[in-house]
């Protein structure tokens, strides 16, 4: 009886297949041993479905799609995620978001369709500052995030981090400096980058009183998990007011984005919007590379499960 199910997203399993074998099944059946989980939220009743479940291994980082990790641990089942293949892909896309910003190119693009003869070259953003004059913020300082802060510190922006689950000494690795608090962080630097992950202390965290403490004119790029901001509208004032300068994402609390005041704005692309809101459809993961690597990581992972081991980067606290 094959042992292993594919949740939801691979319609062919071929990557899967090759360190699997035959231990794939088409169907789901009671023997299910080991889940592999793209998006499907994993509910208790679904787990009780299965009896001789073992363990569960999500493509990707993020495993908010575990609704109950202590129900999970309860039954004694390992929740496993794959946090180690698009590390590279996803601090690149938030460097790409934070030049951006900082050289306005997505406003140059929408402001310069408008200019006229004479005054081409004369229509430059005031704001804009040498690289070596913005400071920049990182909100999670982990794989993702101490890879952002190493790529910003290369391109000579003064960086700062706020991560309290990382141990003293961090911030020598890293060369950054580290603040005790978010407010700190939030006050102090020019753009802020979200890269911790989504938890219950997370959750919502980007709403009206996040941003009242950020400086006027700062910036928030997001390429963590979309449920870290309560929602699009937050920023709809602030970027009318100028209190926010540009917000680029990659991730939203809700994809695809639904109608809402700020989603409204940037899909009309009203004028005073000027090329500041810019989204990605939660792509920074990609490329041809990390995608195989994802999906052969979370394979081996189920592989070492069905082999008699424990899995890695179990999530659930399981021992």
């Amino acid at each position: 009886m094959k042992k292993v199910y594919i949740t939801d997203k691979i319609t062919n399993p071929d990557i899967e297949k090759e360190v699997l074998g035959d231990e794939i099944s088409p169907e789901l059946h009671e023997g299910i041993e080991v889940l592999l989980v793209w998006h499907k939220k994993i509910t208790n009743e679904f787990i009780d479905s299965l009896p001789n479940l073992k363990a569960m291994v999500r493509y990707g980082v993020g495993y908010d799609v575990f609704q109950d990790l202590e129900y999970i641990k309860q039954k004694g089942i390992y929740a496993s995620n794959t946090p180690d293949y698009g590390t590279e892909e996803v601090s690149d896309t938030a460097i790409a978001m934070i030049m951006n910003i900082a050289r306005g190119i997505t406003r140059y693009d929408y402001q310069c369709r408008e200019y006229e003869d004479g005054s081409w070259q004369t229509n430059t953003l005031k704001y804009i500052k040498r690289n070596s004059d913005y400071k920049v913020g990182v909100i999670g300082a982990g794989r993702i995030g101490g890879s952002v802060v190493l790529k910003a510190n290369a391109l000579r922006f003064q960086t700062y981090f706020y991560d309290p689950y990382l141990s003293s000494g961090t911030e020598k690795m890293l060369g950054a400096k580290r603040v005790d608090s978010l407010d700190e962080l939030l006050n102090t630097c020019d753009i802020i980058s979200i890269n911790c992950p989504l938890n219950s202390d997370t959750n919502g965290m980007v709403n009206e009183e996040f941003i009242s403490k950020m400086k006027k004119g700062a910036s928030i790029v997001n390429t963590a998990r979309g449920a870290i901001v309560k929602d699009l509208d937050v920023f709809y004032e602030p970027l009318k007011s100028g209190q926010l300068n540009c917000v680029n994402l990659d991730v939203l609390p809700s994809e695809p984005p639904k109608d809402g005041l700020m989603i409204d704005a940037w899909r009309a692309k009203e004028k005073w919007l000027d090329g500041r809101f810019l989204i990605n459809p939660h792509s920074a993961f990609y490329s041809d590379k990390a995608y195989f690597e994802m999906r052969q990581k979370a394979a081996l992972n189920v592989k070492r499960v069905l082999d008699g081991l424990k899995p890695i980067n179990i999530v659930n606290g399981l021992k």
